[in-house]
């Protein structure tokens, strides 16, 4: 019986429900419409750019969102990468170096050679040293010997509110940095030597510093009023006058009493000017003054160093430095005491009157043990520096070591 002449009772339906219609007359029809639908979904999952950006075929075939770290924003015709991580590389620590100490040096020597403080040498050496111990009752700087090796980081400072714990103790193996060139050499770090011609503004202290060649006449008198005075100064002594003369060796000598009131500097050895000269000359005239000094009263002129005629240059900075002196001191308040009355250079009270009316907080003052009037200044040189709340200071002492 055919399917279209079959008449339902719509009131009384069969129990048993007849095979669903197709909406296709021809099973082989159907089978080639399956076919095409999966050839159609396979041409989309596998041709780019027939879907839209960030969307996927669903079963029900419908576009779906999606996150792709590679999804390429609409109208651009590449993907942009992803961005890759490249880890930063770090910063080196600061390391301890070691320095062995010679004779004639002290903390506050060594200490201005590296750029550090005398105070840091103690703190990071007192594990080793226990007499450089700041917190122990035994503590004394001042007491250092040949031959011992001190570490050091050259630049850094160490806070006192927070000291290193334990103290780090000499490296092992130790490298000892000391002199390559000559006996009269010391490490200098940084290269070319620094001028100075002034300390901290601001502060009450007076650098006091005495020139020594030519006229020497006045020279042992000045330093006895300085001694007995407890003044605190610096000297700058050629070799030539404050080794060779009987002045000079007795003017260094009486210095040598105390080490804690003066600190030797280098003027060369017989006062030539240093941008005439070449880098072995310049060493030669810093180390013969340095070794004849050391030979006479032991004392270093490291790092301390006056140009003749406050002539300087970069290559003289680049030779000073590299023979082993880093400070190349010049001035900010100069006397002109060198130059007699008779050919127009200052009286005792023309000293006084420059010194006090332009001296600061920072000031480096340039006399001459053998200046014509110098002696006869001090006393109201120095009532009158300290009438304005200024205190003289050794160079070492105004770079705070």
């Amino acid at each position: 019986m055919d399917d279209r002449d079959l008449d339902l009772d719509l009131a009384d339906p069969p129990t048993t429900a007849p095979p669903p219609r197709s909406p296709i007359g021809s099973p082989a029809l159907a089978a080639s419409l399956a076919v095409l639908l999966l050839a159609l979904v396979g041409v989309i999952l596998v041709v780019p750019g027939l879907l839209p950006p960030g969307s996927s075929p669903t079963p029900g075939g419908s576009a779906g969102p999606t996150a792709t770290a590679d999804s390429t924003p609409s109208g651009s015709p590449t993907s942009v990468p992803s961005p890759t991580f490249v880890r930063p590389t770090p910063t080196p620590l600061p390391t301890f170096t070691s320095y062995t100490v010679r004779a004639g040096d002290s903390l506050n020597s060594i200490a201005d050679q590296f750029a550090t403080t005398a105070r840091s040498l103690a703190w990071w050496n007192r594990g080793t040293y226990p007499n450089l111990d700041p917190q122990s009752a035994g503590y004394d700087p001042n007491h250092i010997e040949p031959g011992w090796v001190l570490v050091l980081i050259p630049g850094q400072t160490v806070d006192d509110a927070n000291p290193p714990t334990p103290s780090p103790g000499p490296p092992t193996p130790a490298p000892t940095l000391g002199p390559t060139a000559s006996p009269g050499s010391s490490p200098v770090a940084g290269g070319a030597a620094t001028v100075v011609s002034h300390g901290t503004r601001g502060t009450g202290q007076v650098a006091l510093t005495f020139d020594m060649g030519g006229r020497l006449d006045p020279a042992v008198d000045i330093v006895t009023w300085l001694i007995d005075h407890d003044v605190y100064a610096t000297l700058f002594p050629t070799g030539a006058s404050g080794t060779t003369t009987p002045q000079g060796r007795a003017a260094l000598e009486l210095a040598a009493t105390r080490p804690d009131l003066f600190v030797i500097g280098n003027h060369s050895w017989d006062h030539p000017d240093f941008t005439t000269l070449g880098a072995a000359q310049m060493a030669s005239q810093l180390r013969s003054t340095d070794d004849a000094i050391r030979d006479l009263i032991g004392t270093p002129t490291t790092p301390w160093f006056r140009p003749p005629y406050g002539a300087w240059t970069y290559d003289v900075r680049v030779g000073v430095g590299a023979a082993g002196w880093s400070r190349i001191v010049m001035w900010d308040v100069d006397t002109l005491d060198w130059k007699s009355t008779a050919d127009g250079g200052p009286t005792a009270d023309d000293i006084v009157t420059k010194v006090i009316s332009r001296a600061q907080g920072g000031s480096i003052v340039l006399m001459h043990l053998g200046g014509w009037h110098t002696l006869e200044a001090l006393p109201d040189l120095i009532a009158g520096l300290q009438s304005r709340g200024l205190t003289p200071v050794t160079l070492a002492g105004m770079q705070g070591t």
